[in-house]
């Protein structure tokens, strides 16, 4: 696979690449977790390049100048704009003293889709994002002005980033009750890390024809390897917390596999290059079927070319099964009850290996229901 291996995302007929570009460290505004304006730039033309064309960003990403970086960048490179998807957030208060400076009401949201217009230097954006829940605006305010943006030509597609599965359900029902523009996509944080989504997201986004593109697949570099157990991060270095709650020995064990299995897989390409624990990381996430482009965040060229290689092998089943094994997650109400439900069989046979009990689901022939 490739950056060029283009899929639609969700129910729609826009192509991405299997691999997002997450831009949020363009800029220092944010100190460590930034990066500087050639290294950026470096990064951008490299994924596009190499065939990427889907960007990610946010208004308030390094307080607005990664969007700015990228609108640069287009306005040098006017050929390839309509070639690039490129997407963006809005949500986020870029005016703290304004009520109503973020958030997902109309007045909020046109004013951030223009401001995020006139960084990107472009008429249109062509994925936008409602960065997260707004709990205070009706779900009905929000989906018309996103439809009148989508009708006004301003934005091309739109989807919910960190909604809970319910809100997005429910988002789309009020756009087809309405004949509206409905969502084509989720954004969620999806990793080894952070296996919840696969309770109630991931199944909602494939039953409601949603692509999903997951961000933090690494867990802010936790899951690349780079730390030890005697070899911690610096605050100075990453925004990976000294005292990261992941920084823990689970994690180490789960990282010792990882690196196992990472020397099992070796050199695939056959140019000195054996397979990395990131890469690993990476491909777990973007194998599930669920998943559309996985989003990844390079700070510096090699990092992008080590999350590229994660296109290049496939896990089997069994190194799947071995890896989520110790990273197992609590299921929440009512998946870890409907878990222990098995259908019930006549004269108490079992069904993979579960006696059926008054907890059952009843006959396993239809023809023997009353």
């Amino acid at each position: 696979m490739s950056l060029t291996n283009y899929i639609t995302l969700g129910n729609s007929g826009l192509r991405v690449s299997p691999l997002c570009l997450g831009t949020m460290t363009f800029g220092n505004e944010w100190g460590v977790v930034g990066t500087n304006l050639d290294e950026s730039l470096d990064v951008l033309s490299c994924y596009l390049d190499r065939g990427g064309n889907f960007l990610d960003t946010a208004n308030v990403y390094t307080k607005g100048h990664s969007e700015k970086i990228i609108g640069d960048y287009f306005a040098a490179n006017p050929s390839k704009r309509d070639r690039t998807v490129i997407a963006t957030k809005c949500c986020g208060n870029m005016h703290p003293n304004d009520p109503n400076g973020g958030g997902s009401g109309r007045k909020a949201v046109l004013h951030q889709v223009e401001d995020s217009l006139r960084r990107l230097q472009t008429d249109y954006i062509d994925m936008l994002w409602i960065h997260f829940w707004d709990r205070h605006t009706p779900l009905r305010e929000t989906m018309a002005t996103l439809n009148d943006l989508v009708r006004s030509g301003k934005v091309r597609h739109i989807g919910f980033s960190d909604h809970p599965a319910w809100v997005c359900v429910e988002a789309q029902n009020i756009a087809k009750a309405n004949s509206w523009e409905q969502l084509i996509a989720i954004q969620i944080e999806y990793s080894l890390l952070q296996r919840t989504p696969e309770d109630a997201l991931l199944p909602m986004a494939q039953h409601m024809g949603l692509g999903v593109t997951p961000w933090s697949p690494l867990r802010g570099g936790v899951l690349s390897g780079k730390y030890t157990r005697d070899s911690r991060p610096s605050p100075e270095e990453t925004r990976a917390a000294v005292d990261s709650p992941f920084l823990i020995e689970t994690t180490y064990a789960l990282l010792d596999v990882i690196k196992e299995i990472a020397t099992e897989i070796g050199d695939v390409n056959g140019n000195g290059s054996p397979v990395t624990p990131a890469q690993i990381a990476l491909n777990w996430v973007q194998s599930n079927k669920a998943v559309t482009s996985t989003i990844i965040g390079a700070k510096r060229l090699a990092q992008l070319e080590d999350n590229l290689g994660a296109m290049d092998f496939a896990l089997s089943a069994q190194q799947r099964a071995r890896i989520e094994e110790l990273c197992p997650y609590a299921k929440h109400f009512p998946h870890n009850f409907l878990d222990k439900i098995a259908p019930a069989i006549q004269n108490g046979t079992t069904v993979n290996g579960q006696a059926s009990d008054a907890w059952g689901l009843g006959p396993a022939d239809d023809s023997e229901r009353h």
